[in-house]
């Protein structure tokens, strides 16, 4: 159990550093559209490259920050039925639907290489008045699933534990851990 906890553990603390360091995007995205606003109506010289790179920040932001969210349960759900469960039969329940989870997350990855290796390959840009690079947006796509399949593992594993009383480790402990370190 050491290995699979170490796994658990070492997973939702790369998630959790990715999410910290890509939540500090919001902060360059609001600096650039401030920019904007004060050159289009401050010095009436709108620029061609703020709208499109806080788009490019933004889509960044969303892809790299799924882990981060799933590891700090973050995500929406729909609680018609499983808030009112007891925590067994809600790990059960949350077993059975990983499988919607990971056919989703699986082909979102699957996909997402082939979208980011072709765009890499021909150096994609945007093809607008401005014309950035799109390969790292679109590589931003598959790294992001990655970790974010990599912590609905972990969630796989955790409702595991708790469905059949497994010895398990809590995401709880490892916040407390960091907080000692």
């Amino acid at each position: 159990m050491g290995v699979i906890t170490a796994f658990m553990r070492g997973v939702t603390r790369l998630n959790d550093f990715v999410g910290r360091w890509i939540a500090l995007l919001i902060f360059a995205m609001f600096v650039f559209l401030l920019l904007e606003v004060g050159f289009r109506y401050l010095l009436n010289s709108p620029t061609v490259w703020t709208n499109e790179l806080t788009q490019m920040l933004f889509g960044v932001y969303a892809v790299m920050s799924g882990g981060y969210i799933m590891a700090h349960r973050g995500h929406v759900n729909v609680d018609l039925l499983h808030s009112h469960l007891a925590p067994r039969k809600r790990a059960v329940m949350d077993i059975a639907t990983s499988l919607v989870f990971f056919i989703f997350t699986l082909a979102l990855l699957w996909f997402g290489i082939d979208m980011a290796s072709e765009s890499i390959s021909s150096w994609e840009s945007s093809y607008s008045a401005w014309n950035p690079p799109v390969w790292p947006v679109k590589l931003a796509i598959p790294l992001g699933t990655g970790l974010l399949v990599l912590q609905g593992l972990v969630k796989l594993l955790e409702d595991i534990a708790i469905a059949f009383d497994l010895d398990y480790y809590t995401p709880e402990e490892s916040e407390s851990e960091g907080e000692q370190l």
